[in-house]
């Protein structure tokens, strides 16, 4: 029925206005009262438009960003150690002559502020520590796109970072006085420091209230605190692998499983697997030319555990056509061997070594080189955000170690396939570059490089680590949640 009006201007009334009730103006109606009812209903369930509840501050978790507390630990602990390295006068170790090329370059006068990391590839390769303090002491103000956001009360606090450079102390030491690394004496500084580091930190109000469940320390060298790995377990580790912490297997335990491992140290849950820093330079999918390898391997032939995998996949394919195995380091001739091999090559083989990942498969991916991950029990970083088999070449150990099955496994792979994985490796590039380009690697990281994803890591763990803490929290005193994670 039409629906009459009257003019509001003038004074004599107007004829009658019809609108016709249209099927279109109907659907428009019910359109509209269904988005106003979705949208009442999201402001009424949704978690993150709803007013917070009522909780202590570092019981919630910011969306956004990571809040980083950092512990205060002295200078002796982090740049101080920068200091001491520089100031040696020389490193003997095989890798190190770039070093003491540096060390002849830098000034005592303007070196105390912004002090390079090590280039030797023995430390640069675990240079994490080093970047994400450069990033956390940037004045918030420059760290727009950073994920991790620096608060200066453990109140306000997701996380706290323990700023101990636990990697150049543990190569210092190895430097100076190899002999006793191993050894709880006085004359093993590294041992002292992380002594040192253990008794400030666990005094802090922050430990004692979350029994550290929420305290990050980097630990990329997998000899970083050897001694106090126990003590540090239930915290969040930066780790670059699992190889190298202790496992409880199951003759230790009442699972009658022969190849079950439990981890009483390490875990998926709450740490984070983080990259090496990579020793070559990118190579930019616009300067890819034609690979004339098939398969490329530069490093030691001899390791050992399940490093033993390499030199049997040696023996295989050391005298294969189109197969390129070279034994060597990294050091200024073996870097150019690395750039040059793995440029020429289609593919570059990463079998496993004295653990099962090394910085070999991320020079590989600056390289454009498709890398043939040869490792049964390798984790990799940014899992779940990075799918690793959209550019590389996962094979398990008894394939690999089958007769003739891993060349022609390779060669099965057309042009086609290959330059697919490629153009992905290049869109990934920089997910695994730590480098901000400022002096002493005091700046914002890069908004897509390895340090934010390192914090993005983090932020997906911490509602399971907050849980951990509230759990600790309501123990009674003298028990404490026991070590019992087992996970894949």
């Amino acid at each position: 029925m039409p629906v009459k009006t009257s003019s509001s201007t003038g004074g004599a009334a107007a004829g009658p206005t019809t609108f016709p009730c249209t099927v279109s103006s109907l659907f428009l109606s019910i359109s509209f009262l269904c988005v106003v009812s979705l949208c009442l209903f999201l402001f009424r369930f949704n978690p993150t438009i709803t007013p917070s509840l009522n909780l202590h501050n570092n019981l919630q978790i910011s969306q956004n960003s990571v809040r980083v507390y950092v512990a205060d630990l002295p200078r002796s602990l982090n740049y101080g150690l920068l200091e001491k390295y520089w100031s040696l006068t020389s490193d003997s170790r095989l890798g190190s002559e770039v070093d003491n090329e540096i060390r002849k370059t830098l000034s005592s006068k303007d070196s105390q502020k912004f002090l390079p990391y090590p280039e030797s590839p023995l430390i640069k390769q675990y240079s994490a520590e080093y970047w994400i303090m450069g990033d956390l002491v940037t004045p918030e103000e420059l760290k727009k796109d950073s994920l991790a956001k620096r608060v200066f009360s453990i109140d306000e606090a997701d996380v706290i970072f323990v700023p101990f450079f636990a990697t150049l102390s543990a190569e210092l030491q190895l430097g100076l006085n190899k002999g006793v690394f191993r050894k709880k004496v006085e004359d093993n500084e590294d041992y002292q420091r992380q002594k040192m580091v253990l008794d400030l930190v666990k005094k802090s109000e922050a430990w004692q209230r979350s029994g550290g469940r929420d305290h990050v320390f980097v630990l990329t060298d997998p000899v970083a605190m050897w001694h106090v790995k126990a003590e540090i377990a239930p915290a969040i580790l930066l780790v670059v692998d699992f190889g190298g912490w202790y496992k409880v297997d199951s003759k230790g335990s009442s699972d009658n499983s022969s190849d079950m491992i439990h981890h009483t140290q390490v875990s998926l849950l709450k740490d984070v697997i983080v990259p090496y820093t990579h020793l070559l330079p990118r190579l930019h999918i616009s300067e890819n030319k034609k690979r004339h390898t098939l398969l490329y391997f530069k490093g030691a032939k001899h390791r050992h555990r399940g490093g033993l995998v390499r030199e049997k996949l040696w023996d295989l394919l050391v005298n294969e056509p189109a197969v390129v195995m070279e034994e060597g380091f990294p050091n200024a001739t073996g870097k150019e061997q690395s750039i040059h091999g793995m440029r020429t090559s289609e593919f570059c083989l990463h079998p496993a070594g004295d653990t099962p990942t090394s910085c070999r498969l991320f020079d590989a991916i600056q390289s454009l080189c498709i890398p043939v991950v040869v490792s049964d029990e390798i984790e990799l970083p940014f899992e779940g955000i990075v799918d690793y088999s959209e550019f590389a070449v996962f094979v398990a150990v008894n394939d690999a170690l089958t007769p003739n099955w891993l060349v022609n496994h390779l060669k099965s792979f057309s042009d086609e396939q290959k330059n697919k994985l490629r153009r992905k490796m290049a869109e990934i590039q920089p997910v695994f570059d730590y480098d901000n380009g400022y002096p002493g690697g005091i700046g914002p990281s890069p908004p897509n490089g390895a340090v934010n994803h390192i914090w993005k890591k983090v932020l997906q763990k911490l509602p399971l680590i907050k849980e951990a803490v509230t759990r600790e929290r309501r123990k009674p005193s003298g028990v404490s949640v026991p070590l019992r994670c087992h996970c894949t």
